[in-house]
């Protein structure tokens, strides 16, 4: 596979991204990895670069988004912060990454078995974890009233809460963004990553 180029990137839209996404889990979940020359893609973006989409997702070391999605070197912009949680920071990448850079899509890529969601269901307090914990608690206080207890199966229901929260603090918190989503520019999904099969399960 070639690197992306402004032409390749142009005939995309966000639903055509998305599917690229899609197409490339399917061949890492089946252990069929597309043939690219990563070395030959390197140089090939060195004068420029044009990802389809922006993903954000949590640190984890299980969860890096180029490798679970099968993609190569200036594919996609990849933005990650525990909890993938939105902060400024997180949005003034993906909104370069969208207005600036012509990505088609942004995908909030949460995780099973996340330890920081696991760590807000449990009202952690640690430093400046305590603050980006803060973050996912909305997701918390949503679930909290419908279980007796954060279980396994709770938590990952907070997991899936807390990418829809991310999608709609998107929305909410960058006019840019939600403006570029009302007119057809991109498309703003959700998405959970099993790190028990290394399959994607589309929100």
């Amino acid at each position: 596979m070639k690197a992306q180029t402004k032409e390749s990137q142009d005939k995309l839209n966000g639903a055509a991204a998305i599917q690229l996404l899609k197409d490339g889990n399917e061949r890492f979940a089946a252990s069929t990895k597309a043939e690219r020359n990563l070395l030959e893609q390197v140089g090939d973006t060195s004068g420029g670069q044009f990802p389809f989409a922006a993903v954000l997702s949590c640190i984890d070391s299980r969860v890096p988004a180029e490798i679970v999605f099968d993609q190569g070197i200036g594919d996609i912009f990849s933005a990650r912060v525990a909890g993938n949680i939105i902060n400024e920071d997180i949005l003034g990448s993906i909104e370069y990454a969208c207005k600036v850079a012509g990505s088609k899509a942004i995908v909030v890529l949460g995780h099973s078995k996340c330890g920081a969601v696991t760590a807000a269901c449990k009202g952690v307090e640690l430093g400046n974890i305590t603050a980006l914990l803060s973050k996912i608690q909305p997701a918390v206080n949503e679930i909290k009233p419908t279980v007796d207890e954060f279980t396994p199966e709770a938590i990952e229901t907070v997991s899936e809460t807390n990418v829809k929260h991310s999608i709609e603090n998107i929305r909410k918190e960058s006019p840019i963004l939600a403006e570029m989503e009302s007119n057809g520019e991109i498309e703003i999904v959700g998405a959970i990553y099993h790190v028990e099969s290394g399959q994607v399960t589309w929100l």
